[in-house]
């Protein structure tokens, strides 16, 4: 393959622009690396791409896009206001079609290294183009369509249109030139005024000749009368075709400022749609929340009837509705118990085929897929309504997670080849935020996963003591959201339960396992769990709002009235975390067997915390534990206790 550098990076620049505004679902920057292209050498306007790469590039292209045609809408597409500029485009017009045509010859070198342009006029409304390869050079058809389209679109500028273009030689075909001969109407009013020009010229001539001619009475009383009424005539006729293509260009105008105006407005939803989804997206980490506030901005800011997300479960063997609008609960509930199979080879729903091959679907009449679609799918669709559709598969990094789709029941308005591209935007930045947060919860597992490790290693040492902080951390999240706290709040406090007694492991087994009473000595030895908790707990490099576990576990034996240790804290010192598990520590330690005891009744328990509120511990916190323990027993099936009040 040629190595040399012959073409522009501006014509590979305007390809990526027709994919952004036509093809956004393709990923750029695979098809560049398939191609030997870096982003940063299209961007460099000095740099040259060689034949091979260009040929890459047009192969996958057209691949991805399934469009035969594409170089040839590229190159109608170079001329277009968004490729050239609306002033470009109107100061281009002023020269007219056979200077644009001639230009070619001139810029055309600023483009292609690979072949020259020779371009000559060969009638009122006709232009030769011969395109001659410079040595050792050999395009490909390809190319030859891409220059068909770029003269085409010349011709659109000037609002003419093109009657024909013969191209008799072809270089893709043995030739050793490309010769383009382009064809194109003028209007009806400038061959009209042509007309009245030359007849006025004439009639001019015959007016001067007709006193020689007739009498000088019939001269000036019906040559020169009539003579003027003509050119009156065709001047009317030749200005009213005029007028009439006038207003048909300010109608043009008005559609198109029309439009424009249209798309301003759908590109300013689609660019707040695009914020609103970065918002959620980067804000929820979990799945239904960030599924459900999707949705949510994709109802408020699209032009859809319905849009559903399904995911795959975790052996990618079937699809599972997780979010959606615009279905009534009876749909959804169908949705939810239907078998979107992925394991299943015969399947060919749409979901399933979307899912599997990794490319959008579209259909605006279901029964035009009917050949297509299993019986089963074909009657599911049509039992949910289904008329205007679109799915998109969701992936990320070439693994399909699930699919995105809309539809419209009640719109009358078609699904076009732009709302694919739209959501097929969005589809991709829903890969990435469903794989973080997988990764999240994951992580979120293991660290939970060790946390239950380490404090069963505390509880192990003593048969009697298993589960106390697990129990412990139960009662403390209990107390959290009866309190009102927020999910991340919850959860630290949840790590701060769990290792609260970590120090322990710190503590001689015979102090620990002693049956009976304590000396004064052995009751400092316990103590010092907290103190040994804290310390061990600050060597954790916890991040945002953990960063208070240590102190927050080291202080649950604290009191209200400076009485705790170890730095007999009092009242608002002692942080509300190490509140609220003081009394979840209290409760499950004196309703639980220890050696040297039996448990507490749960009415003795909650008389012995009620007694102790407002000097050892916080009575909010025992009224929201109160609140939270009566809901849960009363939701187990169990006789719950009712709260009583101690003045």
């Amino acid at each position: 393959m040629d190595d040399r550098p012959l073409y522009s990076s501006r014509i590979m620049d305007n390809y990526l622009k027709l994919i952004k505004r036509n093809y956004s679902f393709i990923n750029v920057g695979e098809l560049l690396s398939y191609a030997g292209v870096e982003s940063y050498q299209v961007e460099d306007e000095g740099h040259w791409f060689t034949q091979q790469q260009v040929n890459l590039f047009h192969k996958r292209l057209q691949e991805l896009t399934g469009n035969k045609n594409i170089a040839r809408e590229a190159g109608m597409y170079s001329v277009s206001p968004d490729a050239l500029g609306m002033m470009r485009r109107y100061i281009l017009g002023l020269i007219g079609p056979h200077h644009a045509y001639e230009l070619l010859e001139k810029y055309a070198n600023k483009f292609t290294r690979a072949t020259s342009f020779k371009a000559r006029t060969v009638g009122r409304n006709k232009v030769e183009i011969l395109v001659t390869p410079n040595e050792g050079v050999r395009e490909e058809p390809f190319q030859c369509e891409n220059r068909s389209g770029y003269f085409e679109a010349i011709s659109r500028i000037f609002n003419y249109k093109i009657s024909r273009i013969e191209h008799s030689e072809c270089m893709a075909k043995g030739d050793k030139v490309c010769r383009y001969v382009i064809t194109w109407q003028e209007s009806r009013s400038v061959f009209w005024l042509k007309v009245r020009n030359v007849s006025a010229v004439l009639l001019t001539v015959n007016c001067i000749a007709a006193p020689y001619v007739f009498s000088h009475f019939i001269a000036l009383s019906v040559v020169l009368p009539l003579s003027l009424a003509i050119v009156v005539l065709l001047s009317w006729h030749s200005a009213a075709l005029d007028n009439r293509e006038l207003r048909a260009a300010v109608e043009n105008l008005k559609g198109a400022s029309d439009n424009l105006i249209e798309q301003i407005n759908v590109n300013y939803d689609n660019a707040l749609m695009v914020n609103e989804i970065g918002q959620a997206l980067s804000k929820e980490m979990d799945i239904d929340g960030l599924l459900a506030r999707v949705t949510e901005v994709l109802r408020k800011r699209l032009d859809y009837d319905r849009g559903l997300v399904l995911l795959a479960n975790g052996d990618k063997t079937r699809l599972t509705p997780r979010a959606g609008f615009g279905y009534s609960s009876e749909q959804f509930r169908i949705l939810q118990k239907t078998g979107f199979h992925l394991d299943r080879r015969d399947a060919r729903g749409m979901f399933v085929v979307s899912f599997k091959e990794q490319r959008p679907l579209l259909l605006n009449d279901i029964n035009e897929m009917k050949d297509d679609l299993s019986a089963r799918s074909l009657d599911f669709a049509k039992k949910m309504g289904v008329k205007s559709f679109i799915c998109c598969p969701i992936v990320y990094e070439n693994e399909s997670l699930g699919v995105l789709a809309v539809d419209n029941i009640v719109t009358k308005r078609p699904l076009i080849q732009r709302d694919i591209n739209l959501l097929m935007g969005v589809a991709p930045q829903i890969g990435i935020s469903i794989h973080k947060v997988w990764l999240l919860e994951s992580k979120l597992r293991q660290f939970r996963s060790i946390l239950q490790a380490l404090a069963a290693t505390t509880d192990a040492r003593d048969p009697i003591t298993a589960g106390h902080s697990e129990k412990v951390a139960e009662y403390a999240v209990g107390i959290s959201r009866e309190l009102g706290m927020s999910k991340d709040y919850c959860e630290m406090i949840r790590v701060a339960s769990l290792l609260h007694d970590y120090g322990k492991i710190g503590v001689d087994d015979s102090i620990l396992k002693k049956p009976g009473k304590l000396t004064d000595e052995e009751q400092e030895a316990i103590k010092t769990h907290v103190v040994k908790t804290r310390a061990i707990l600050e060597q954790i490099d916890f991040e945002g709002l953990y960063r208070e576990v240590p102190e927050i576990a080291g202080a649950h034996h604290e009191k209200l009235d400076g009485s705790g240790y170890p730095d007999g804290l009092r009242g608002e010192q002692i942080p509300m975390g190490a509140r609220i598990i003081a009394v979840a520590d209290v409760f499950e330690a004196i309703t639980s067997k220890r050696h040297y005891r039996d448990p507490m009744s749960v009415d003795v328990a909650f008389e012995f915390l009620y007694r102790k509120a407002d000097i050892h511990l916080d009575r909010s916190c025992i009224s929201a534990f109160a609140s939270y323990y009566y809901s849960t027993s009363r939701l187990n099936g169990q006789e719950g206790f009712v709260e009583k009040r101690y003045d």
